[in-house]
């Protein structure tokens, strides 16, 4: 499985990213050719190497023709682009349909972030004139050198938030500024951590986007490293952006958990309903009865608790004091489970989370959460199986 990790050490910005990109080895005039394909005008792109604290990385700018309208406050067209104006100028281009949807994917997250911190409806969100060409080349660039390197998977490290007052078209903000702290909920963040501002509005967006958190940089066979340079020089770190990309094997994580157990033949199946919901509030990861022939021919059940280790002696109480039962067995039990994640998609019903597990050879096992699909279904008055496709679908894609 091909990771993409983001060493975020210095924070992020929309061209740090794609000098990183480049110096992992995005080909600059695949770069080139690709912004082409938007009807974008008016800038050059530059990639230079530069050494930053000994190490080399690649510098990328986009240098913006200034043309005399500026001069005239009429123009007003010019000065600003809404949101509305680059989504159609992204969907309306030549470019795959994958680095459209990375490049509107991050997009939307950045105007949506803005529109909820200037209250101003998502469409209208304006880019300032040359900030509009700047972020639209590196949000694309960057969608172009992800589809490049088509990771399976993006991480992302723990982000150095910086610190202080900084500039900006609104006047003086603090650190982060609001967008950024908008666009990084969910992620573990550094407050305070470094000089000035660490990451940009924009490196949040591809952040948010496309990368996942982790706590620490995974087990990987190293394929390619690249480092992106940053417009400042910090005192205390190299302004730069590591990437690494690399073979993650799969492992499936193990732990060792407590199965509890009693045969029960004389208690009244009512209330066992009951006897699981405690048991569950109360910390147990499974209930589960399984039938079974006791002696006399009698019919009865076993029921079983899968618990922490930890959590043995108040279950095991909960069975003795709820059940007829007048004693249990417990055993440890190894257990091997592919690593899981929640994710939301988006349906024509509504948002729905689907669990995600990742086999070993990287393939995916997909489960809408029912609770999610039985409300939707029930808003919607829609039958739950077309919910549950429907979700299955959206995680698919």
């Amino acid at each position: 499985m091909r990771v993409l990790y983001f060493d975020a050490f210095s924070g992020i910005s929309g061209d740090m990213t794609v000098g990183a990109l480049l110096s992992l080895g995005l080909p600059f005039d695949h770069l080139q050719a690709e912004l082409a394909k938007l009807s974008l005008e008016g800038y050059d792109l530059s990639a230079k190497p530069r050494l930053v604290h000994g190490i080399e990385a690649t510098k990328f700018d986009v240098d913006i023709h200034h043309t005399d309208h500026h001069h005239h406050s009429h123009s007003h067209s010019h000065e600003h682009r809404p949101f509305r104006e680059i989504r159609t100028m992204i969907e309306s281009s030549r470019m795959s349909a994958g680095v459209k949807r990375q490049a509107l994917a991050i997009f939307t997250k950045l105007a949506e972030a803005e529109s909820k911190v200037h209250a101003v409806p998502v469409d209208d969100v304006e880019f300032h004139e040359v900030g509009a060409v700047d972020s639209i080349v590196d949000i694309v660039g960057a969608a172009i050198g992800l589809q490049f390197f088509a990771a399976d998977r993006v991480l992302v490290s723990a982000l150095p938030l910086g610190s202080g007052i900084v500039k900006s078209q609104h006047g003086p903000i603090p650190v982060p500024g609001p967008a950024t702290a908008e666009l990084l909920r969910g992620y573990v963040t550094r407050p305070g951590d470094g000089e000035g501002e660490m990451v940009t509005p924009t490196g949040a967006a591809i952040v948010a986007a496309v990368a996942e958190q982790a706590s620490s940089m995974p087990d990987l066979r190293i394929e390619r490293v690249g480092y992106g340079a940053g417009q400042r020089s910090l005192q205390d770190r190299p302004n730069i952006l590591r990437l690494v990309l690399g073979d993650a094997a799969v492992t499936s994580k193990q732990d060792e958990i407590v199965v509890i157990e009693t045969n029960i033949d004389d208690y009244n199946p009512e209330l066992y309903d009951y006897v699981f919901e405690r048991l569950l509030q109360a910390g147990a990861r499974d209930v589960f009865l399984t039938p079974v022939q006791m002696k006399k021919g009698r019919p009865g059940v076993v029921l079983s608790v899968l618990c922490a280790a930890a959590d043995r002696e108040a279950l095991g109480a909960i069975v003795l004091g709820e059940t007829s039962a007048i004693g249990l067995r417990y055993y440890p039990v190894q257990r091997m489970m592919l690593e899981r994640e929640l994710r939301e998609v988006t349906t024509k019903y509504g948002p729905i989370r689907v669990k995600v597990a990742r086999g070993p050879d990287g393939h995916e096992n997909l489960a809408p959460e029912y609770e999610d699909c039985k409300r939707v279904a029930a808003e919607k008055r829609v039958p739950i199986k077309l919910v549950y496709q429907a979700a299955l679908a959206a995680a698919g894609r």
